[in-house]
């Protein structure tokens, strides 16, 4: 097709579609923003030109876009790592391939943009990758032969470390530092639970950071002592602190060797951007990992993953100096998300938020983990100087703190587009969707967490209120809540797919119905929420999220659809990664 008949076919098209819509469409429809769709529609029947700089194409695949305009296509062309143009392959017969353009056969595979995992903890995950697996542990004995045979193979006075130990697992008795004294006289051990809000040490780890019965409570957690005040070596929330400012930090070498195995594992779950929440027990040096691993990974060409950082609220002061000196985006790896708190603790350990207590714990309400006031003063601060604020809240009763603390902010500040977070927003007391929605606050949450709840929730909270306010997922979209999904890796896995599945299905392991069915939401809204909503969310919509003209090449190549019945078909295979346009997973050859 010539360039005149190109031309012609265009103003045909056009003159179409304003014939169609000048007889249906009502007189609001015609705005500037309609011109510029129908240009853009409209011109597709047009070829490119090989002198536009396509480097390659992508072809002969089912392509979910993510973006409204075109959600569905079957071909891609990128120029220098970016997105050039997508369409079906119709379009793609018009198009002048170069003798230098490579093309790639897809042969029918699924494609999805990368996805985004809106709630992690990179850097600590890698590092834990390195610890004794507590995970599959389901009984005393077991959890002691784990520490026995690590205790071989570590020199004598070095620290052991544990992590995902689960009390569920067998039957709800919570381990003690009598469980591993024996076979690690010689080692301090500090082994967390699967949340990280409740963690044990032995007896050397106490005694190194000078523990002892009369050790009394920091605000904010609790040193667990049993009914004759001795000290049982489990703390929970802010307590952990006592022991952790006593670990020895990890090396340079360490913690640049944890980004690059968080960065593989990550890329071979399709995972190409990650927000990052920081090093958990490590908010006393909340800087050093930007400079000495991040900075330096960006320097070096080491980042494989984009990567958006979220640092406590305490340095809001910091943060904003760094932003006024060198802007968000740091370079296309590296952005600056914000800054963010905690309100409560978990609900496994009993320490989220509630307005009424435990329902197998009848004094106990949880625990605030800041002073309010102090919040309301910080969140003004930083959210004046433009900073992006996300606060941890699980209970109803935090959610609702938080929630008050955002609403009074944006009345005092003025609007703006801020987009507040709440990161798990896991337990909601009546009426916090709508406020959600009216607040334009953000709900970071992971699918993967109700899953482990389901086993627990209706045991502390009671039945009835277990289902009428846990993981709404369903009840904040269907208010306009923009929802993020994600892991919060370690806790959960870092596997976008597994989480699609629990979004869209709330079948807990061993289940055979769905927990609160009311609340499923569909595959594709789970999946928005691992692209462009998570995009949304960071302010990246602009770089990644969908598969549009002008943002990065982030892709995954999957086996098959997740948008097909995941309880019938499984999850799909990650076939594939790309970042830039480039092949990140499986490594090339």
């Amino acid at each position: 097709m010539g360039r005149k008949q190109r031309q012609v076919c265009f103003g045909l098209r056009l003159l179409v579609l304003l014939a169609v819509l000048i007889v249906i469409a009502p007189p609001w429809f015609f705005s500037i923003d309609t011109y510029f769709a129908l240009m853009r529609f409209a011109r597709k029947g047009l070829s490119f030109k090989e002198d536009e700089g396509a480097d390659i194409v992508f072809t002969n695949a089912t392509i979910w876009t993510g973006d409204s305009i075109q959600p569905w296509a079957e071909f891609m062309v990128l120029r220098k790592g970016r997105i050039l143009r997508v369409g079906n392959l119709t379009q793609l017969q018009y198009m002048r391939i170069g003798s230098k353009m490579e093309v790639v056969d897809l042969e029918g595979k699924f494609v999805t943009p990368g996805f985004i995992d809106s709630h992690l903890h990179f850097l600590h995950g890698g590092l834990q990758m390195k610890h004794v697996d507590l995970g599959c542990v389901n009984s005393r004995a077991e959890f002691e032969r784990k520490f026995r045979i690590a205790a071989e193979d570590v020199e004598s006075g070095k620290w052991i470390f544990g992590s995902m130990w689960n009390e569920e697992n067998w039957g709800g008795t919570l381990p003690e530092a009598s469980w591993i004294d024996n076979v690690t006289p010689h080692h301090p051990v500090w082994a967390c639970r699967i949340d990280v809000h409740t963690c044990l040490a032995n007896s050397m780890a106490m005694a190194l950071a000078n523990i002892s019965h009369d050790t009394v409570d920091p605000e904010g957690g609790t040193v667990v002592k049993n009914i004759h005040g001795d000290l049982t070596g489990l703390f929970k929330d802010m307590a952990s602190r006592l022991i952790t400012h006593h670990i020895p930090p990890m090396s340079v070498e360490e913690r640049r060797e944890a980004l690059i195995r968080a960065s593989e594992l990550a890329l071979s779950r399709g995972v190409t951007s990650v927000v990052d929440f920081g090093r958990v027990g490590a908010s006393e040096h909340p800087w050093d990992d930007f400079p000495e691993v991040y900075l330096w990974a960006d320097a070096a060409g080491m980042m494989r993953v984009r990567v958006s950082i979220f640092l406590p609220i305490e340095t809001w002061q910091s943060v904003i100096a760094l932003v006024r000196q060198r802007g968000f985006m740091l370079s296309q790896w590296l952005h600056i998300g914000g800054v963010k708190a905690f309100a409560d603790g978990s609900l496994g350990t009993r320490t989220a938020l509630f307005h009424k207590a435990y329902a197998d714990d009848n004094s106990n309400y949880g625990l605030l983990a800041l002073d309010l006031d102090w919040l309301q003063e910080a969140v003004l601060g930083a959210d004046n100087a433009g900073l992006q604020v996300a606060v941890h809240a699980i209970g109803d009763a935090a959610n609702d703190h938080v929630l008050s603390t955002f609403e009074t902010v944006v009345s005092k500040n003025g609007p703006r587009d801020r987009r507040f977070r709440i990161e798990h927003a896991q337990h909601l007391s009546a009426g916090a969707p709508e406020r959600f929605q009216a607040s334009g606050v953000v709900a970071s949450v992971q699918p993967e967490h109700m899953l482990d709840d389901a086993y627990s929730a209706m045991r502390k909270l009671g039945e009835e209120r277990a289902q009428q306010g846990s993981y709404l997922f369903n009840s904040l979209l269907g208010n306009g809540t923009h929802l993020a999904l994600g892991s919060d890796w370690t806790v959960a896995p870092i596997d976008p797919l597994r989480g699609i599945q629990a979004a869209s299905t709330r079948i807990p392991k061993g289940w055979s119905s769905s927990w609160i069915p009311s609340e499923i939401i569909s595959s594709e809204a789970a999946l928005s929420g691992y692209t462009r909503e998570g995009a949304y969310a960071s302010f990246m919509e602009k770089y990644v999220g969908s598969l549009s003209p002008g943002k990065y090449a982030d892709f995954v190549v999957l086996s098959h659809s997740p948008l097909n019945d995941l309880a019938r078909d499984g999850i799909p295979s990650v076939l594939a990664t790309y970042v830039g346009g480039c092949l990140a997973h499986p490594k090339p050859t």
